[in-house]
């Protein structure tokens, strides 16, 4: 992995405890973590395609590893938008989604 520059603690929610990620969507980031380790699969996939396709891509390693993101990935990267070609390309490159 790469060395990577997450957002402080202190600029990565607001005074309600949001993430800036998650800005149209009234979660705090205690919930968001609760819903990454305990929601269904389909409601993992968007939350990690939405922390993906909104968070500076170094944030998105503070709440989901490479081997979940690698699980998810068929689910995931519907919710991507116009980040999914960064996502597959770096993931190709680290060798996360194989080879062809």
């Amino acid at each position: 992995m790469p060395i990577l520059c997450p957002t402080p603690a202190e600029h990565l929610v607001d005074r309600e405890g949001r993430p800036y990620f998650l800005w149209d969507v009234d979660m705090t980031i205690e919930r968001f973590r609760a819903l990454m380790r305990t929601a269904a699969r389909e409601q993992r996939a968007y939350l990690v395609g939405k922390l993906m396709r909104q968070a500076k891509p170094d944030d998105v390693f503070s709440f989901v590893t490479l081997a979940e993101i690698r699980d998810l990935w068929a689910d995931a990267q519907r919710y991507l938008g116009r980040t999914r070609e960064f996502w597959t390309w770096i993931l190709g490159e680290w060798g996360v989604l194989g080879r062809g």
